[in-house]
Parts: structure tokens; sequence; C-alpha cells
């Protein structure tokens, strides 16, 4: 089986930067399917355009446009593609790194797509300080890789947690569903007492419901921000926001800058 090794992906390569044991790169995704292989280095894998299938022993996972893959180096899998472009930025770590960073690399098995909100924007903001390329970025980009991987590895931590099966069918909703929501129709949906909801989202989302959707609101229009051609003001209609000042102020709350701003630094 094919090995992939530092900074080798199939495709096209835009541009690719190397910092201190993490490698930054963005590629066109050139082949429909790629052979079996698996990668020398651990790697996040995010996907700025297309529709991709990422399939390993274990499982087939469908990724549309603004997925986030966690990819281990031991995980033999193959790409295919399920559009006519597809484009992803990678973030690929020397396993030196972990140990140098006191990440724990036992957690890194598998691999998994990762939805929580506030991981993808900050990778949204790595992204942006790669695609700004200025005096700055280098700084920026390790301050904001360290914040993501410890916020992955508190993930990765809750994954191995003993979940109530209402949790996964609450994400969905969530995640898919851009109208408003109440504690009461949630709870008739997932069949649960609204008392119990409310004790225990917290727990599980480390934050309110309120904030958690908005957190999803605004990943959601990063993604639309960094793969189409759609005005600021569709977006934010889009995306469920009750108008574009609404969308403004929301955005900056989570991503330090404007939506204008982070399509700049981004083109």
């Amino acid at each position: 089986m094919k090995i992939l090794t530092k900074g080798t992906y199939y495709g096209a390569m835009h541009a690719e930067q190397q910092m201190n044991g993490v490698l930054f790169s963005e590629y066109d995704y050139l082949t429909d399917k790629t052979d079996w292989h698996f990668h020398e280095n651990p790697y996040f894998m995010y996907l700025l355009q297309g529709n991709l299938y990422d399939v390993n022993k274990r499982c087939k996972t469908t990724c549309p446009s603004g997925s986030f893959l966690l990819h281990n180096w031991q995980e033999p899998h193959f790409n295919s593609k399920a559009s006519t472009q597809a484009r992803g930025f990678h973030i690929e770590f020397e396993k030196s790194w972990f140990e140098k960073n006191n990440i724990d690399i036992d957690l890194w098995e598998g691999s998994k797509l990762i939805k929580n909100p506030k991981s993808h924007h900050i990778l949204a903001k790595i992204y942006a300080e790669f695609k700004y390329a200025d005096v700055y970025s280098e700084i920026s980009c390790e301050l904001l890789v360290s914040e993501l991987c410890e916020n992955i590895e508190k993930e990765q931590i809750y994954l191995f947690e003993e979940n109530p099966p209402w949790l996964t069918a609450l994400i969905e909703i969530i995640h898919l569903h851009n109208e408003p929501f109440d504690l009461k129709s949630l709870s008739q949906q997932l069949g649960i007492h609204p008392g119990h909801l409310s004790r225990a989202i917290p727990k599980y989302f480390s934050t309110t419901l309120g904030d958690y959707i908005r957190q999803v609101k605004v990943k959601r229009a990063i993604d639309l921000m960094l793969y189409s051609t759609t005005s600021l003001s569709a977006i934010s209609y889009e995306c469920g926001f009750s108008d574009q000042s609404h969308f403004s102020r929301t955005f900056k709350r989570y991503m330090a800058m404007t939506p204008r701003e982070f399509y700049k630094k981004c083109r």
C-alpha cells in the first residue's frame, strides 16, 4: 500500500508553508478516485470546495464543502470525488510536534469527522492567516494551531464518554436546520423533558443552547464564504440571521473580525 510522505497529497498544490513542525498546504483534488494509501504524518483536512467520500476499513464518510476531518497516519483510506471540482486545506503534523507541545498523540487514533463549530471557527482563522501571509501570520498560526489541538483533544475525550441517544439527534437538528428553536419544540422532537434538556446541554456543549446555535450559524456562513460567490447579505439570510447587522455582530463575536474582513483575507 502506498505511503504518502510529508507534504504529499493527490492533486495540484496551490501553496505550502512550513512552521515549526507543522506544514500547511492547499490543493486542488484532481483524481476522481485515489488508490488505497496512508500518510506518514497525522493531518487535518478542511474541504474548501466540492464533495468527497472518504473511505477507510471501517466506514464511508460523506464530506460536503466545509467538512473538517482528522486523519491518523495509521489509517489506510482512499478518497473519491462526488463533484467536478474539489479543493482542500491541510494541516500536517510531524510526530515530534505532539511531544513538544504536550498533546496526547494516543487520542488521535483513526479518522474522524469533526463537527464542533468552535473547532471550525479556529480552523477558519488559521486558513485566513495562511492566505493573508503577512509578517504576523506565522505567530498567529502557531497560537491558533495550539488552540485548535487543545480543543480537538477535549472533543476526543468527550467522544469516549457514554452519550445519551438524544444528543446525536439534537446536534443533527441544529446543524441541518435554520429555523428558530425553542426548548419546548426541541424537547418534543427529542422526546425528553424540557428541564432535563436545559440541565444537560451545558454539560455536553460546554455552553448554552443559544450560544451553540450561534456558533453553528457562523460555521455555516464560513463554509459559504469559502466556496461560493454568494453575497454576504444572501449568506446572512441563508444562515438564519435576522439581518446583515446581526450577522456581522455575531460573526465578529466568534471570529474577531467582520465577515467582510474574513472574506478579504481569504481571497
